[in-house]
Protein backbone atom coordinates (compact mmCIF):
# COMPACT_ATOMS: atom_id res chain seq x y z
CA UNK A 1 0.00 0.00 0.00
CA UNK A 2 1.39 3.50 -0.68
CA UNK A 3 0.93 6.29 1.06
CA UNK A 4 0.22 10.02 0.07
CA UNK A 5 0.04 12.45 2.47
CA UNK A 6 0.27 15.71 0.14
CA UNK A 7 -2.67 17.31 -2.14
CA UNK A 8 0.89 17.40 -4.33
CA UNK A 9 1.56 13.73 -4.37
CA UNK A 10 -2.17 13.18 -5.83
CA UNK A 11 -0.84 12.93 -9.30
CA UNK A 12 0.62 9.50 -8.78
CA UNK A 13 -3.02 8.13 -8.15
CA UNK A 14 -3.68 6.40 -11.73
CA UNK A 15 -6.59 8.13 -13.32
CA UNK A 16 -9.74 5.99 -12.84
CA UNK A 17 -9.20 4.90 -9.71
CA UNK A 18 -11.88 3.65 -7.37
CA UNK A 19 -12.01 5.84 -4.05
CA UNK A 20 -13.81 6.04 -0.89
CA UNK A 21 -13.18 9.09 1.19
CA UNK A 22 -14.07 9.19 4.88
CA UNK A 23 -12.35 10.03 8.54
CA UNK A 24 -12.44 5.89 8.97
CA UNK A 25 -11.95 6.37 13.09
CA UNK A 26 -11.88 2.87 14.14
CA UNK A 27 -12.05 1.37 10.86
CA UNK A 28 -15.14 -0.38 11.92
CA UNK A 29 -17.15 -3.46 9.88
CA UNK A 30 -19.54 -0.56 8.19
CA UNK A 31 -15.80 1.28 6.74
CA UNK A 32 -14.69 -1.92 6.06
CA UNK A 33 -18.04 -2.99 4.13
CA UNK A 34 -17.64 0.81 2.18
CA UNK A 35 -13.86 -0.48 1.37
CA UNK A 36 -14.84 -4.06 0.16
CA UNK A 37 -16.92 -3.05 -2.19
CA UNK A 38 -15.25 -0.01 -3.69
CA UNK A 39 -12.52 -2.81 -3.85
CA UNK A 40 -14.63 -5.21 -6.07
CA UNK A 41 -15.37 -2.36 -8.43
CA UNK A 42 -11.73 -1.56 -8.87
CA UNK A 43 -10.99 -5.51 -9.34
CA UNK A 44 -14.13 -5.66 -11.97
CA UNK A 45 -12.82 -2.28 -13.72
CA UNK A 46 -8.82 -3.47 -13.67
CA UNK A 47 -8.13 -0.03 -11.79
CA UNK A 48 -6.48 0.68 -8.33
CA UNK A 49 -8.46 1.17 -5.25
CA UNK A 50 -7.85 4.21 -3.21
CA UNK A 51 -8.81 5.61 0.63
CA UNK A 52 -8.70 8.92 1.58
CA UNK A 53 -8.83 10.04 5.26
CA UNK A 54 -8.34 13.00 7.19
CA UNK A 55 -5.96 13.51 9.80
CA UNK A 56 -7.63 14.90 13.00
CA UNK A 57 -10.98 15.01 12.16
CA UNK A 58 -12.31 18.32 10.73
CA UNK A 59 -13.88 19.19 13.93
CA UNK A 60 -10.95 19.08 15.82
CA UNK A 61 -10.04 21.85 13.43
CA UNK A 62 -13.47 24.13 13.51
CA UNK A 63 -14.56 23.20 16.72
CA UNK A 64 -11.70 21.79 18.80
CA UNK A 65 -13.99 22.24 22.12
CA UNK A 66 -16.27 19.68 20.51
CA UNK A 67 -14.02 16.82 18.82
CA UNK A 68 -15.11 13.55 19.46
CA UNK A 69 -12.67 11.26 21.07
CA UNK A 70 -10.08 8.96 19.46
CA UNK A 71 -11.30 5.52 18.29
CA UNK A 72 -7.54 4.85 16.10
CA UNK A 73 -3.94 6.92 16.28
CA UNK A 74 -3.22 7.56 12.54
CA UNK A 75 -0.48 4.66 12.52
CA UNK A 76 -3.30 1.53 13.63
CA UNK A 77 -5.86 3.24 11.60
CA UNK A 78 -2.64 2.86 8.58
CA UNK A 79 -2.34 -0.65 10.08
CA UNK A 80 -6.16 -1.65 9.98
CA UNK A 81 -6.58 0.08 6.62
CA UNK A 82 -3.50 -1.77 4.90
CA UNK A 83 -5.24 -5.02 6.26
CA UNK A 84 -8.04 -3.89 3.27
CA UNK A 85 -6.05 -4.88 0.78
CA UNK A 86 -6.07 -0.89 -0.59
CA UNK A 87 -3.61 0.33 -3.12
CA UNK A 88 -3.65 4.01 -2.26
CA UNK A 89 -3.99 5.63 1.02
CA UNK A 90 -4.39 9.24 1.37
CA UNK A 91 -4.11 10.84 4.63
CA UNK A 92 -4.71 14.85 4.09
CA UNK A 93 -4.09 17.24 7.46
CA UNK A 94 -7.17 19.03 7.50
CA UNK A 95 -6.85 22.62 6.78
CA UNK A 96 -9.39 25.60 7.38
CA UNK A 97 -9.09 25.89 3.39
CA UNK A 98 -10.20 22.61 2.65
CA UNK A 99 -12.90 22.34 4.93
CA UNK A 100 -14.24 25.56 4.09
CA UNK A 101 -14.14 24.50 0.42
CA UNK A 102 -18.28 24.18 -1.06
CA UNK A 103 -19.52 20.77 -2.29
CA UNK A 104 -19.31 22.01 -5.92
CA UNK A 105 -15.79 23.01 -5.27
CA UNK A 106 -15.08 20.09 -3.12
CA UNK A 107 -15.71 17.95 -6.24
CA UNK A 108 -14.88 20.64 -9.14
CA UNK A 109 -11.57 22.06 -7.79
CA UNK A 110 -10.21 19.00 -5.73
CA UNK A 111 -11.70 15.33 -6.40
CA UNK A 112 -11.71 15.98 -10.37
CA UNK A 113 -8.52 18.23 -10.42
CA UNK A 114 -6.60 16.05 -8.29
CA UNK A 115 -7.53 12.73 -8.19
CA UNK A 116 -9.77 11.83 -11.20
CA UNK A 117 -11.96 8.97 -10.31
CA UNK A 118 -13.97 6.57 -12.16
CA UNK A 119 -16.34 5.62 -9.11
CA UNK A 120 -16.62 7.34 -5.46
CA UNK A 121 -17.94 4.50 -3.11
CA UNK A 122 -19.77 6.03 0.19
CA UNK A 123 -21.86 5.06 2.99
CA UNK A 124 -25.31 6.69 2.88
CA UNK A 125 -24.59 9.20 5.76
CA UNK A 126 -21.68 10.51 4.23
CA UNK A 127 -21.07 14.42 4.07
CA UNK A 128 -18.81 16.82 2.31
CA UNK A 129 -18.15 20.45 2.07
CA UNK A 130 -18.03 23.47 4.09
CA UNK A 131 -20.96 22.80 6.78
CA UNK A 132 -21.31 19.41 5.80
CA UNK A 133 -23.74 20.94 3.05
CA UNK A 134 -23.00 17.66 0.38
CA UNK A 135 -24.21 14.14 0.96
CA UNK A 136 -24.70 11.22 -1.24
CA UNK A 137 -27.56 12.50 -3.28
CA UNK A 138 -25.58 16.12 -3.80
CA UNK A 139 -22.76 13.46 -4.97
CA UNK A 140 -24.90 11.85 -7.36
CA UNK A 141 -26.20 14.50 -9.00
CA UNK A 142 -22.51 16.08 -9.43
CA UNK A 143 -21.58 12.77 -10.61
CA UNK A 144 -23.61 12.36 -13.92
CA UNK A 145 -22.46 16.35 -15.17
CA UNK A 146 -18.66 15.25 -14.66
CA UNK A 147 -18.28 11.73 -16.00
CA UNK A 148 -17.84 9.27 -12.89
CA UNK A 149 -20.41 6.92 -10.86
CA UNK A 150 -21.54 7.28 -7.44
CA UNK A 151 -22.20 4.04 -5.50
CA UNK A 152 -23.93 4.14 -1.76
CA UNK A 153 -23.66 1.47 0.40
CA UNK A 154 -26.43 0.54 2.77
CA UNK A 155 -25.74 0.86 6.83
CA UNK A 156 -23.89 -2.15 8.68
CA UNK A 157 -26.17 -3.63 10.89
CA UNK A 158 -24.64 -6.44 13.63
CA UNK A 159 -26.11 -8.29 16.24
CA UNK A 160 -24.63 -7.60 19.84
CA UNK A 161 -23.68 -10.38 22.13
CA UNK A 162 -27.31 -9.69 23.79
CA UNK A 163 -29.27 -10.20 20.38
CA UNK A 164 -30.05 -6.84 19.27
CA UNK A 165 -29.07 -5.06 16.03
CA UNK A 166 -27.83 -1.80 15.80
CA UNK A 167 -26.55 0.12 12.93
CA UNK A 168 -22.65 0.64 13.25
CA UNK A 169 -21.19 3.97 13.39
CA UNK A 170 -17.83 5.47 14.92
CA UNK A 171 -20.16 7.62 17.83
CA UNK A 172 -22.14 4.46 18.64
CA UNK A 173 -18.38 2.75 19.25
CA UNK A 174 -17.77 5.33 21.74
CA UNK A 175 -20.84 5.20 23.67
CA UNK A 176 -20.40 1.44 24.15
CA UNK A 177 -16.47 1.91 25.18
CA UNK A 178 -17.52 4.95 27.82
CA UNK A 179 -20.25 2.91 29.59
CA UNK A 180 -18.14 -0.07 29.71
CA UNK A 181 -19.82 -2.02 27.40
CA UNK A 182 -16.45 -3.38 25.20
CA UNK A 183 -17.91 -6.58 23.96
CA UNK A 184 -20.28 -4.85 22.46
CA UNK A 185 -17.96 -2.64 20.57
CA UNK A 186 -16.13 -5.10 19.70
CA UNK A 187 -18.85 -6.59 17.44
CA UNK A 188 -19.08 -3.36 15.55
CA UNK A 189 -15.63 -2.61 15.29
CA UNK A 190 -14.56 -6.50 14.03
CA UNK A 191 -12.14 -6.59 16.50
CA UNK A 192 -11.21 -5.74 19.85
CA UNK A 193 -11.09 -2.41 21.15
CA UNK A 194 -7.19 -1.59 21.20
CA UNK A 195 -5.22 2.06 23.38
CA UNK A 196 -1.66 2.25 22.55
CA UNK A 197 0.66 3.94 24.82
CA UNK A 198 4.13 4.55 26.35
CA UNK A 199 5.04 1.90 29.03
CA UNK A 200 5.76 4.43 31.92
CA UNK A 201 7.06 3.01 35.74
CA UNK A 202 4.31 2.11 37.70
CA UNK A 203 3.90 2.42 41.98
CA UNK A 204 4.94 -1.26 43.04
CA UNK A 205 1.42 -1.94 44.11
CA UNK A 206 0.94 -4.99 42.15
CA UNK A 207 4.34 -6.15 42.28
CA UNK A 208 3.89 -6.45 46.82
CA UNK A 209 0.40 -8.04 46.43
CA UNK A 210 1.72 -10.64 43.97
CA UNK A 211 0.35 -9.02 40.79
CA UNK A 212 3.39 -7.04 38.80
CA UNK A 213 1.81 -4.68 36.48
CA UNK A 214 2.34 -2.96 33.31
CA UNK A 215 1.86 0.84 33.24
CA UNK A 216 0.55 2.84 30.82
CA UNK A 217 0.72 6.17 29.84
CA UNK A 218 -2.77 7.93 29.78
CA UNK A 219 -3.09 7.71 25.72
CA UNK A 220 -4.59 10.28 23.37
CA UNK A 221 -7.77 7.80 22.66
CA UNK A 222 -11.30 6.73 24.52
CA UNK A 223 -10.51 5.06 27.67
CA UNK A 224 -13.15 2.82 28.07
CA UNK A 225 -15.31 3.23 31.64
CA UNK A 226 -13.53 2.35 34.60
CA UNK A 227 -13.41 -0.90 35.68
CA UNK A 228 -11.64 -4.75 35.63
CA UNK A 229 -11.15 -6.15 32.37
CA UNK A 230 -10.26 -9.57 30.60
CA UNK A 231 -8.02 -8.41 27.66
CA UNK A 232 -4.98 -9.04 25.92
CA UNK A 233 -1.54 -7.40 25.57
CA UNK A 234 1.52 -6.86 23.12
CA UNK A 235 4.51 -5.25 24.07
CA UNK A 236 7.05 -3.56 21.23
CA UNK A 237 9.59 -1.16 20.97
CA UNK A 238 7.86 1.53 18.81
CA UNK A 239 4.15 2.54 18.33
CA UNK A 240 4.13 1.15 15.25
CA UNK A 241 5.02 -2.12 16.67
CA UNK A 242 2.56 -2.98 18.54
CA UNK A 243 -0.21 -1.86 16.08
CA UNK A 244 0.73 -5.24 14.71
CA UNK A 245 -1.81 -8.37 15.80
CA UNK A 246 0.34 -10.77 16.12
CA UNK A 247 0.81 -12.22 19.91
CA UNK A 248 -1.86 -12.10 21.96
CA UNK A 249 -0.97 -12.60 25.36
CA UNK A 250 -3.56 -12.80 27.86
CA UNK A 251 -3.81 -10.43 30.82
CA UNK A 252 -6.53 -8.76 33.06
CA UNK A 253 -6.67 -4.79 32.72
CA UNK A 254 -7.19 -2.09 35.72
CA UNK A 255 -8.63 1.27 34.89
CA UNK A 256 -9.44 3.60 37.54
CA UNK A 257 -8.45 5.01 40.63
CA UNK A 258 -6.15 3.42 43.31
CA UNK A 259 -9.04 4.31 46.05
CA UNK A 260 -7.95 1.39 48.73
CA UNK A 261 -4.36 3.15 48.75
CA UNK A 262 -5.79 6.40 48.98
CA UNK A 263 -4.89 7.44 45.47
CA UNK A 264 -7.62 9.51 44.28
CA UNK A 265 -7.74 11.75 41.50
CA UNK A 266 -4.93 10.02 39.61
CA UNK A 267 -5.95 7.73 36.33
CA UNK A 268 -4.20 4.44 36.14
CA UNK A 269 -4.14 2.05 33.38
CA UNK A 270 -2.48 -1.04 34.46
CA UNK A 271 -2.19 -4.69 32.88
CA UNK A 272 -1.43 -7.70 34.77
CA UNK A 273 -0.27 -10.46 32.66
CA UNK A 274 -1.65 -13.94 33.27
CA UNK A 275 1.44 -15.80 31.81
CA UNK A 276 4.61 -14.28 34.18
CA UNK A 277 7.12 -15.58 31.70
CA UNK A 278 5.59 -13.55 29.39
CA UNK A 279 6.18 -10.23 30.97
CA UNK A 280 9.08 -7.97 28.91
CA UNK A 281 9.93 -5.00 30.85
CA UNK A 282 12.72 -4.19 28.01
CA UNK A 283 9.23 -2.96 26.05
CA UNK A 284 8.52 0.75 25.68
CA UNK A 285 5.44 0.69 24.32
CA UNK A 286 2.24 -1.21 25.09
CA UNK A 287 -1.44 -1.80 23.57
CA UNK A 288 -4.42 -3.26 25.16
CA UNK A 289 -7.20 -5.23 23.52
CA UNK A 290 -10.08 -5.16 25.81
CA UNK A 291 -12.18 -8.33 25.73
CA UNK A 292 -15.09 -8.18 28.68
CA UNK A 293 -15.69 -6.63 31.28
CA UNK A 294 -15.53 -8.30 34.60
CA UNK A 295 -15.97 -5.79 37.19
CA UNK A 296 -16.50 -2.11 38.64
CA UNK A 297 -14.09 -0.46 40.54
CA UNK A 298 -14.51 0.04 44.32
CA UNK A 299 -13.20 0.53 47.31
CA UNK A 300 -11.37 -2.77 49.32
CA UNK A 301 -11.74 -2.68 52.90
CA UNK A 302 -8.01 -4.30 53.09
CA UNK A 303 -5.16 -5.20 51.50
CA UNK A 304 -5.37 -8.70 51.86
CA UNK A 305 -9.29 -8.63 50.57
CA UNK A 306 -7.86 -6.53 47.51
CA UNK A 307 -5.44 -9.15 47.22
CA UNK A 308 -8.32 -11.54 47.02
CA UNK A 309 -10.34 -10.07 44.72
CA UNK A 310 -7.65 -9.61 42.11
CA UNK A 311 -7.08 -13.38 42.54
CA UNK A 312 -10.42 -13.73 41.87
CA UNK A 313 -10.33 -11.24 38.33
CA UNK A 314 -7.57 -13.24 37.10
CA UNK A 315 -9.52 -16.16 37.17
CA UNK A 316 -11.83 -14.94 35.11
CA UNK A 317 -10.10 -13.49 32.62
CA UNK A 318 -8.47 -16.93 32.21
CA UNK A 319 -11.83 -18.37 31.38
CA UNK A 320 -13.23 -15.49 29.32
CA UNK A 321 -9.75 -15.82 27.32
CA UNK A 322 -9.47 -19.49 26.99
CA UNK A 323 -13.25 -19.49 25.11
CA UNK A 324 -13.38 -19.95 21.78
CA UNK A 325 -15.58 -16.89 21.16
CA UNK A 326 -13.33 -14.49 22.10
CA UNK A 327 -9.99 -16.04 20.10
CA UNK A 328 -12.04 -16.30 17.14
CA UNK A 329 -12.46 -12.64 17.47
CA UNK A 330 -8.76 -12.01 17.95
CA UNK A 331 -8.65 -10.84 13.99
CA UNK A 332 -6.49 -8.99 11.35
Amino acid sequence: MKILKTVSELGRLPAGCVLTIGNFDGVHVGHRQNINVARDIAVLENTALAVMTFEPHPVAILHPEKAPGVLTPLPLKIRLIEGCCVDYLIVLRDTASLLRLSPADFVDKFLLKDVRPKALVEGDDFHFGAGRGGNVETLQQMAGQNGFDVVVVPAKLVRLPSGQSIRVSSTTIRYMLQSGHVADAAAMLGRFYRIIGRIVPGRGKGRQLGFPTLNMQIPRQIIPQQGVYAGYVRLGGSEEDVCRFDRPRPAVFSIGQATTFADVGRMLIEAHLLDPMAENPTADWMAMDFVKLIRTQHKFGSIDDLSAQIARDCESAGQILSSTDSLNQYIM
